[in-house]
């Protein structure tokens, strides 16, 4: 978890996804359509991709990927962030963690 921890508070938003998921290509695609430029960790492609999926299953995020974090705080899942989107504060979030300028 500290690891997780780290690597969220260097970026204004991280993405944990795999390579093969649907929904995390949905989710990274809907951030950069806002032009922000995510930090993304393919979890099956990295070393120790299990052990951050693990912590993803600890924050109960269910799947486990995507996982979003903005401001170095956990958002949630793709179902968390289309939710922020369609009720228009999902940018707010962005401009707020820097990850946007308006």
């Amino acid at each position: 978890m500290d690891r997780v921890r780290n690597i969220v508070s260097e970026k204004p938003v991280v993405i944990f996804s795999k390579s093969s998921c649907c929904m995390s290509h949905t989710i990274k695609s809907l951030i950069c359509d806002f032009g922000v430029n995510p930090a993304v960790y393919e979890l099956d492609e990295i070393p120790r991709g299990r052990e951050i999926e693990a912590a993803m299953s600890r924050l109960g995020n269910n799947p486990t990927v995507p996982a979003v974090f903005i401001g170095g705080k956990f958002i949630g899942g793709a179902n968390e962030v289309m939710s922020l989107h369609l009720k228009r504060l999902l940018k707010p979030k962005l401009i707020e963690a820097g990850a946007l300028w308006v």
